[in-house]
């Protein structure tokens, strides 16, 4: 199954439209039970996601996939490869297991300035020691690849994709990371629960952008179709993604998503898409998660 497990509301409060807060243990250890019932393979987690990835090791995740994301290079750092092996050594530590299955760059900005070399060589002696069977980096936006693309053929691309933000196919860069055996990771698939929204209940700081709200809303009611199914189809529907990450707070919302999953139809979309930065990334909102 294309799905994976987004663990950021495993480790803190996370999500525009989540109510329920931290997952608690006992909640996570039900979730990725079942998960691994239905085949989903892959966890997504990261440093910066609070103690997700101690909650995960408490768990158990041995019959996962498990990528996970490391913070930017601090100033003052004069050895980055001593640096970048401490945090993965503490991440496989924290995590219960041997190796990573990948390991990315959450600010893979940092490739682009005056240390990426050094970042790379990092990298190479992370994968060629073991500890990380692919490499990658998380972005906000496909058109950050193409300076990327040149420093590093990376095994592993994080980018968003939702009804609302379709850049990664419009660009051609999924096609292209496709053709090229990368393995392509989405996120944002419910833009931070924002399309899972009753119209009534989207904050007003999302008010610019109301004809899409009521163009959504709309084409929902009149297809009879829950939202969450909508937005599952259409990544569904994209041959070119490896891995659909999707964050879930509770086991009967894995239990809806994979339900959606199975089955996923690829009907006529409605036309929602918006390139404004405000909108579709959620890093520019100035309502932020709980």
């Amino acid at each position: 199954m294309k799905l994976a497990i987004g663990t950021a509301q495993f480790g803190m409060n996370y999500g525009i439209s989540n109510i329920n807060g931290k997952v608690t243990g006992s909640i996570a250890r039900d979730i990725l039970k079942y998960a691994n019932s239905e085949g989903i393979d892959t966890i997504d987690t990261a440093i910066s996601y609070g103690d997700s990835e101690i909650i995960l090791g408490r768990v158990g995740n041995k019959n996962f996939k498990v990528v996970t994301k490391i913070p930017g290079v601090p100033c003052g750092i004069s050895d980055i490869k001593d640096w970048m092996v401490g945090l993965v050594v503490e991440s496989i530590t924290r995590l219960r297991i041997s190796s990573l299955y990948g390991l990315m760059l959450h600010n893979p900005y940092q490739l682009l300035g005056p240390r990426g070399p050094e970042i790379v060589s990092a990298l190479r002696h992370v994968k060629n020691s073991g500890m990380a069977s692919k490499l990658g980096v998380s972005v906000y936006a496909p058109k950050d690849l193409y300076d990327l693309y040149k420093v590093y053929n990376f095994d592993i691309v994080q980018c968003p994709y939702n009804l609302v933000d379709r850049r990664l196919v419009d660009s051609g860069w999924s096609t292209k990371l496709k053709k090229n055996g990368v393995e392509l990771h989405t996120r944002s698939t419910f833009l931070q629960g924002l399309l899972l929204m009753p119209r009534h209940a989207i904050p007003s700081e999302f008010s610019n952008w109301y004809w899409i709200w009521d163009k959504w809303h709309l084409w929902l009611k009149e297809n009879q179709i829950a939202p969450t199914a909508a937005c599952i189809s259409h990544a569904l529907s994209c041959s070119d993604i490896s891995r659909i990450v999707v964050g879930v707070d509770t086991l009967a919302q894995i239990k809806e998503v994979v339900r959606f999953a199975k089955c996923s139809s690829t009907p006529s979309f409605p036309d929602i898409k918006c390139d404004d930065d405000e909108l579709i990334n959620p890093a520019n909102w100035s309502i932020k998660s709980k």
